[in-house]
């Protein structure tokens, strides 16, 4: 079992005030409709499986993409040769409770092992203290094995659900995001900006008016969020003025690109703070024991930090619902521990040791470099394409399993990062004597339903007839 890259410091996931990227998960509340039941044989579920709770479905972890999936219909049932993955019915919005799935919209049965809230409520129980009749209060000894149960049960559920939700469904998701329908996912967002240009320019005011190393670095530090998000903005803006005879694959890639510009800009800016403080500490005057006391400068980031404390919390509040908000809720807390550092060093050296403001000024842009390093690297990922996360790999694979009764087998699935979107790459088996038409028919709509999946840039679709070939692209070009 493979471990996965950590992308969610990359700045390419962090969400605009403009231009929001929709989280993605989320819970489903729509069965997924398939016209045949089937069954199923993958070489690639991870070995874990074995070791979970009886009852539990096995969804597999993929390594090299590879799924060497079989699926077969039912004779007695006849298709059009077009395959076709429409909802029975609209989706309802507030409809809370699950759907009624059938061999329809279920073909594999994944719904019948879902765990019903009584029996997690169950297993919770079994969590807590418990009596024994006389003596005092004691722990369960089986609490954390049954706390791991449930959370097992609880992620088997979500996937469950995440793989039966439609297409449609999944489109429907992120364009709500995108399209802000959500007022408390817009004001954690729009007001995370805003605070952040107001307070960049009040950090600013501190760092010059002080001239204090540690309000200078925590000022520099600040500096990233409009910034970025202005990045962002930008970048959206020369997506849409793609030029197709220039750059056929689009200028989504143009966004990671300048990322890591910036990057290395913070960086750079953090090494010269770096000589900096250690320039002070060698050219000191030591009949001076302290530096000068600016009242103003530590009062404009005090407000800073008030603020930030306060998005903080409010972003605490919602950090589960959406991914995010959970990104804004790690940068704030990460921007309070270095204004609270900066501001309590930049008052230590007027207070008490001249050298605690080149001190803590040092301490913070090592910081900060190992933070954006952090970000350059997961940003260096995006750009050079690394594989998509196996829930993301799970989802594809299911839609290709499900799509038509034409598709006997799913010989391959890859999906990797082409800057911030994904590229996908799937290989379908057919039978070799269809036609022309019908085959090309499947393939292409497979196409479009997979390239209209949240952040699938360009989905690839490889028809064959077996799967006992060498794969058809070399991972490593000798010429």
């Amino acid at each position: 079992m493979t471990s996965e890259p950590d992308l969610h410091r990359a700045i390419s996931m962090k969400p605009s005030p403009f231009h929001p990227h929709p989280p993605h998960s989320s819970r489903t509340a729509s069965p997924h409709p398939h016209p045949a039941a089937a069954t199923t044989s993958t070489s690639t579920a991870a070995g874990a499986a074995s070791d979970a709770p009886a009852g539990s479905v096995a969804v597999g972890r993929y390594d090299g993409s590879s799924t060497a999936v079989e699926t077969s219909a039912p004779a007695h049932e006849s298709h059009d040769p077009v395959a076709r993955h429409i909802p029975t019915r609209e989706s309802d919005v507030e409809r809370q409770s699950l759907p009624a799935y059938t061999a329809e919209n279920d073909p594999y049965r994944l719904a019948s092992a879902l765990k019903p809230q009584s029996e997690l409520d169950q297993i919770r129980a079994n969590t807590g203290r418990k009596r024994d009749g006389f003596g005092p209060i004691t722990l369960n000894k089986t609490a954390g094995k049954a706390r791991k149960i449930e959370q097992f049960y609880e992620a088997q559920n979500e996937n469950i659900e995440r793989l039966l939700k439609p297409v449609d469904e999944h489109v429907r998701v992120a364009k709500e995001e995108e399209g802000a329908n959500h007022l408390k996912y817009r004001i954690a967002v729009v007001g995370s900006f805003v605070a952040n240009v107001i307070l960049a320019g009040l950090q600013l005011y501190a760092a010059a008016s002080s001239k204090s190393l540690s309000l200078f670095t925590t000022m520099a530090d600040s500096l990233f969020d409009p910034l970025s998000n202005l990045t962002l903005i930008l970048s959206a803006r020369a997506v849409k003025r793609v030029d197709g005879r220039k750059f056929p694959s689009g200028k989504a890639r143009i966004e990671t690109a300048g990322n890591i510009f910036f990057c290395f800009l913070m960086i750079t800016v953090s090494v010269v703070i770096i000589v900096e403080s250690i320039r002070t500490v060698a050219e000191h005057n030591n009949a001076k024991e302290t530096n000068d006391f600016f009242l103003p400068s530590v009062i404009a980031v005090c407000i800073a930090f008030a603020t930030k404390f306060s998005l903080f919390l409010y972003c605490w509040a919602l950090r589960n619902k959406y991914s995010q908000v959970r990104i804004l809720w790690e940068d704030h807390r990460n921007d309070l521990f270095i204004n609270g550092f900066g501001v309590l060093t930049s008052v230590g050296g007027a207070k008490l040791k001249w050298w605690l403001d080149p001190m803590g000024a040092l301490i913070l842009s090592v910081l900060i470099i190992f933070l954006w390093s952090r970000t350059s690297y997961s940003e260096f990922q995006l750009l050079i394409g690394v594989t998509a996360d196996t829930p993301t790999l799970q989802l594809i694979t299911y839609i290709s399993m499900t799509h038509s009764p034409f598709i006997r087998q799913i010989d391959t699935v890859r999906a990797y990062h082409s800057g911030p979107r994904l590229i996908v790459e799937v290989d379908i088996v057919m039978d070799p004597d269809e036609s022309l038409r019908s085959t090309h028919d499947v393939a292409e709509e497979l196409q479009m339903k997979l390239e209209s999946l949240p952040d699938v840039e360009r989905a690839y679709v490889h028809v064959d007839y077996e799967t006992d070939h060498a794969p058809e692209h070399f991972l490593k070009k000798e010429l």
